[in-house]
């Protein structure tokens, strides 16, 4: 319930403090006197868009701090505590907004985004605007309508979960469509590429060893040269091979040994000096053996690295990365080649999710046409008591023409309405003038609202357009709504100011130089003035002093029956 209202520097208001009670509460006034700022205050303090041209004319910044008291166990005590935002069972909300456009947020004194205050709005304050009864006669509107009253929330959840996967599933299946129209190409090209990689063949780590092959066959005739040489030097020469120098001179150490024993150890070192370099010559002879000049190895490994270094051109890569390069395209070749497969998982998994989709839909339908009847009979009723006798209202569900179900379901939501006896009914868009759409919207929040209210109601002139005996059943059921939550409405009607359990008269004052709002709870005998003033012309009588209390009274006995 809205316990308190703090405004400073808003519009033309520099600082007004309000108290709110349960039950009916009223705001009247002159024209113009700011009575739908009170409302603009409310939805500004709970998100509602605003600027610096909201700041009254001379102050730096704007204020609104709005109180709430709730249950313990309701929706917005779990809300609260789920944000860490709890504070016992009251909520403060203030906004600040300052004259350099910069907006602030707080619930009970701490920061928030804007979009927390939205969330908290729709669970406090359900406002209806003047203009809301245009809304109306918009479909979209009508179809929330209906499902608010049908609490269709449930189905409605289900029917977009279906509806994304539906979509999820249709895109795959699209993307694997339209990838298709490519994928011949792509695969004619990476069959070719392939099946070039293959015929190369080339392992890992072979490359670099073929440019070692390509060097040493290139050079096959120094490599030769050098060898021979030194086999030679080293063992082969007929005369002069180290080996057989080492070897005399041996032979030389050994005959002395007899006359001097310390030469074994030197005779010793020649001895295996001479098995080393036999040694060193058979790994000669090998070397040389290998380094034959092999004209078709050479032109083999030679053509075998043009080719990788051609191909790996080609790839934009080096020659050491072809065999990798050859896994994956083999991979992606695999995987083209299996798309088939895959487009058919694809249409399988659409199908189960379209099936899905239209029992979603189905079951909807089926909650919309039973709480589209009960919400016929109901506003029907309610036209009778607000001067339409004879009217009726309908429910139409027109199927959509589009082949696709919609997020919301499989066919829009019209209410049609035939507002005298005897009258075809038609779209509500086409057939209510303005004053019958604003009753007609009254009694659909009525009923729409009527038993689980969720939160504080508030009704900015949704009277216009009415008056006299209409009047006074448009105040009635104003206050039948209050018993079950509370509701605040702006009014310049009497006969429904007169059903209030409190009444707040909004004043513009002014000194020729400045202007301000004041607002004022109305004690009885000034309640007695301003339903006089509201009734009568320039100048109140006695009599329409006497007129307006009577109509209090009788006000006041039919709330206490």
């Amino acid at each position: 319930m809205l316990t308190q209202l703090h405004i400073r520097n808003l519009a033309v208001i520099d600082a007004a403090e309000l108290e709110f009670g349960d039950g009916l509460t009223v705001l009247t006034g002159e024209t113009g006197a700011g009575k739908s700022i009170m409302v603009d205050a409310l939805a500004l303090a709970l998100g509602a868009r605003a600027d610096s041209k909201a700041i009254r004319a001379g102050a730096d910044r704007c204020e609104v701090t709005v109180g709430f008291e709730f249950a313990g166990a309701s929706p917005l005590c779990e809300w609260l505590e789920a944000r860490d935002l709890a504070a016992g069972d009251e909520c403060l909300v203030r906004r600040v907004i300052t004259s350099e456009g910069r907006s602030r947020g707080y619930v009970n004194g701490q920061p928030v985004t804007m979009q927390t205050l939205q969330e908290l709005g729709e669970l406090l304050l359900d406002i209806c605007g003047q203009q809301d009864h245009q809304r109306l006669r918009h479909r979209a509107v009508q179809r929330k309508l209906l499902d608010r009253f049908g609490d269709h929330d449930a189905e409605l959840r289900a029917m977009a979960e279906a509806h994304a996967a539906w979509r999820a599933a249709r895109d795959e299946r699209d993307r694997l469509l339209a990838a298709g129209e490519d994928l011949a190409a792509r695969h004619e090209l990476l069959s070719f590429q392939v099946r070039e990689l293959e015929a190369l063949n080339l392992a890992a780590d072979e490359y670099p060893e073929l440019e070692r092959e390509e060097r040493r066959l290139a050079h096959g005739s120094r490599i030769e040269s050098g060898l021979r040489t030194a086999l030679d030097a080293i063992y082969e020469a007929d005369e002069g091979s180290a080996h057989g120098a080492i070897g005399r001179n041996r032979q030389a150490l050994e005959d002395l040994l007899e006359l001097d024993q310390d030469l074994e150890p030197i005779a010793r070192l020649l001895a295996e000096s001479e098995v080393l370099l036999s040694e060193a010559a058979d790994g000669l002879r090998d070397s040389l053996q290998r380094n034959e000049h092999d004209p078709a190895r050479e032109q083999t490994v030679a053509e075998r690295v043009a080719s990788a270094r051609s191909l790996a051109r080609k790839h934009r890569c080096e020659p050491a990365e072809l065999p990798d390069l050859a896994r994956r395209l083999a991979v992606d070749l695999e995987e083209i080649d299996a798309r088939d497969d895959r487009l058919a998982q694809a249409e399988t998994e659409l199908a189960q999710r379209r099936t899905m989709l239209e029992t979603c839909a189905t079951r909807l339908s089926n909650a919309r046409r039973t709480a589209g009847g009960r919400l016929a009979d109901a506003v029907t009723a309610n036209m009778q008591q607000l001067g339409m006798s004879g009217g009726r209202f309908l429910v139409e569900l027109p199927s959509n023409k589009a082949a696709e179900i919609a997020a919301w379901g499989a066919e829009s939501v019209e209410f049609q309405v035939a507002v005298n006896p005897g009258q075809p009914p038609g779209p509500l868009a086409r057939v209510a003038s303005g004053g019958e759409l604003s009753r007609i919207s009254l009694a659909l929040q009525v009923v729409t609202l009527g038993d689980d209210p969720g939160g504080t109601l508030i009704f900015d002139e949704v009277d216009a357009g009415v008056g006299g005996g209409v009047a006074e059943i448009v105040g009635m059921q104003l206050q039948s709504l209050s018993r079950n939550g509370q509701v605040l409405c702006v009014t310049h009607l009497a006969q429904v100011a007169s059903h209030a359990d409190q009444h707040l008269k909004v004043t513009k004052l002014t000194d020729g130089q400045t202007t301000r709002t004041a607002v004022k709870a109305l004690a009885k005998d000034e309640r007695v003035e301003e339903i006089a003033r509201m009734l009568g012309g320039v100048e109140i009588t006695s009599r329409t002093r006497d007129h307006a209390r009577e109509i209090l009274d009788l006000a006041a006995a039919k709330r206490s029956a």
